[in-house]
């Protein structure tokens, strides 16, 4: 079977098609002429570059697919306008080709986030797939656009949309800074309260990700996939230090207020510079929310899904993979 990868030059795409390719799928990855392909080389993958308007490269591209695992999009940017052009519309233009040239498509799974539901209310009150959705920020916005467009689609192409919270693991780039600065002894906690969560291990939002692309129960369908353990960053901070292994460790405790100046003082800084800010406004709103849970309850009774890692296994599997490829 034939399936196409987007992002798979990035943390999740990027065990997405590994997992695929190991269980005997012929992998294509779309790849920009600016990406890394540090994560696909020496692996039989088929790589083709986008984006293109010969017709001929296209076809080749899109043509006899059996399903495409849509994972590429952007998680900062400038302005709404930005984050709509590339998690909305380029899923858009995405699913146009592939009707256009593999219209007996098995499935698409658009990987959404959680940002799109917001936040918990309180912590007895996980948000679910049945939860009114309340983005919150204007990537969050654009998330949920791309998400109407592919449910859109569902009378034409069989459509599964993931909704991924807080991922980690080997290869992130994103989360890991919170270990890099946890390897020098120093854990960063955001607010005067406990802020809580859930998480899930790369390698277990893959996996799921896949279950739910091959799953007739997922036709038409939205899930959560999440670990069911509910955590605060007190407890996730000291479970990252005791997988370091740090004897010495002194919390840093950033009051909400202090975190939305910084963003919005970025953000601002951010227009004279080349690219956006990773840290902005946007982001200060997400980090200051105090309940980001969510129940994947759904994803356990129609799918069988549940991750292979508890929280602890996953990060002690991060800080070693960190510290074997010298990033720690």
């Amino acid at each position: 079977m034939k399936v196409l990868v987007t992002g798979a030059t990035g943390f999740i795409g990027s065990h997405v098609a590994d997992m695929l390719l190991d269980k005997g799928y012929d992998v294509v990855c779309t790849v920009r002429k600016s990406s890394n392909l540090r994560w696909l080389k020496d692996r039989n993958f088929k790589i083709e570059q986008l984006p293109t308007e010969d017709d001929k490269h296209a076809e080749n591209i899109f043509s006899k697919l059996d399903a495409v695992y849509h994972i590429a999009g952007a998680t900062f940017a400038r302005d709404y306008d930005e984050f709509y052009k590339s998690n909305a519309l380029a899923t858009k233009e995405l699913i146009d080709q592939v009707i256009k040239y593999s219209p007996n498509l098995k499935r698409f799974v658009y990987m959404s986030s959680f940002t799109v539901s917001g936040p918990a209310l309180s912590l007895d009150k996980p948000v679910d797939e049945y939860s009114i959705p309340k983005p919150l920020t204007a990537y969050a916005k654009s998330k949920q656009a791309g998400e109407e467009i592919v449910l859109s689609y569902k009378d034409k192409i069989p459509v599964t949309i993931i909704k991924a919270p807080a991922v980690f693991g080997p290869r992130d780039t994103a989360i890991y800074s919170i270990f890099k600065t946890a390897n020098m002894g120093l854990g960063t906690l955001i607010g005067l309260n406990k802020k809580y969560l859930n998480l899930i291990y790369g390698l277990d939002l893959a996996r799921g990700t896949i279950l739910a692309g091959e799953s007739e129960n997922a036709i038409g369908q939205s899930y959560f996939l999440a670990d069911n353990q509910i955590y605060n960053w007190d407890e996730l901070i000291k479970i990252i230090r005791d997988a370091l292994g740090k004897k010495f460790f002194f919390n840093i405790r950033i009051p909400d207020i202090i975190v939305m100046i910084i963003g919005s003082t970025t953000e601002w800084f951010g227009q004279f510079l080349a690219k956006a800010p990773i840290f902005n406004r946007d982001k200060a709103i997400d980090f200051t929310q105090q309940f980001w849970i969510c129940s994947a309850k759904k994803a356990k009774i129609e799918l069988g899904f549940e991750c292979e890692y508890t929280i602890p296994e996953a990060i002690q599997e991060t800080v070693d993979w960190y510290k074997q490829h010298k990033w720690l």
